[in-house]
This record gives structure tokens, C-alpha cells and sequence, in this order.
């Protein structure tokens, strides 16, 4: 199980980049439109909660077809279930005794990689929504294992 610390500080990395990235957004943020066929960021955010959602049953059940269906909440409703959905994936990482190597490793290079991209998404839509979030260097950002809600650290090390 000595992969566990990783996947845990993963999801704090993933919390810390999400908060970052929907920080300080302009008003009407979660309905902004870019184009046909492009998501919002409010249906961004209901997307990386059905995919930490299946995540989590994978991560709990093992069940690979699982297909998480989830009705859309408003943008403050969403974002307080991505948080809570990350907390309920550490407390199954944290008193894990049947997890495999294999079941960690699919986790991360699926669900949570999904996420942190759709992270990144976020990060986009916000440049082009002309309200652009600042760099900064998360090597030394103020991330640890559990801290996985909405009142993230401010930035140790921004761009200046």
C-alpha cells in the first residue's frame, strides 16, 4: 500500500488546482460560453463529479462498468460535491486494506487524470473569459494529503 500517500496527496494537489482555478471568478463564470459543442464551466464541473464518482465505486467496489449518472446542481452545489467526492475517495484511501497496486494505479492514470485535466479546462475558460488566474510555482504551494475542501492555501510562490 505504499502507493497510497501519492494518490492521497494527488487529490489534495487536484483540490488545491480546482479551488485555484475557480478562485475570484467573474460573475456569470459557470455559464460562460466559448463556442458550439464546448462545455461550460458549471458543466465541466457536474462532468468531473460523475468522474470522481465513478472513481470513487471503482476505487470502493472494483466495478470498471459502472456508469455514474448524477443530476446537475447549481455552481455552488457542484463544486461542494466535487469536494465532498474527494473526501469520500481519501477516507477509503485511508482505512484501505483491499486495494491492489493495480486498482491505485488505474485510478490515477484514469479517473483522477481525467480530472486534473478538466482542472485545466477550468484554468483555460478562465483566460478566456478575460479573468485569467495567476502562475505560480506549485512545486512549493502549501499542498498536504486531506486537505481537500474548498479553503485551500493561498499561493506560497506566485508569478510575478
Amino acid at each position: 500500500m505504499t502507493n497510497i500517500p501519492m494518490i492521497r496527496h494527488f487529490l489534495a494537489a487536484l483540490a488545491y488546482r480546482f479551488q485555484k482555478s475557480i478562485r475570484d471568478a467573474p460573475k456569470g463564470f459557470a455559464n460562460f460560453e466559448v463556442g458550439h459543442g464546448v462545455r461550460t464551466p458549471l458543466a465541466i464541473v457536474h462532468h468531473l463529479n460523475g468522474v470522481l464518482g465513478y472513481g470513487r465505486v471503482v476505487l470502493e467496489t472494483g466495478d470498471a462498468d459502472y456508469r455514474h449518472q448524477h443530476p446537475q446542481l447549481d455552481w455552488q452545489g457542484e463544486i461542494a460535491q466535487l469536494h465532498a467526492t474527494l473526501q469520500e475517495i481519501d477516507t477509503i484511501l485511508t482505512a484501505a486494506q483491499h486495494l491492489t497496486t493495480d486498482r491505485l494505479q488505474r485510478l490515477l492514470q484514469g479517473p483522477l487524470s481525467d480530472a486534473m485535466t478538466h482542472v485545466g479546462q477550468l484554468a483555460m475558460l478562465r483566460r478566456l473569459a478575460n479573468s485569467p488566474i495567476h502562475g505560480e510555482n506549485f512545486f512549493k504551494a502549501a499542498i498536504a494529503a486531506g486537505r481537500l475542501g474548498e479553503d485551500q492555501a493561498d499561493p506560497v510562490s506566485p508569478d510575478p
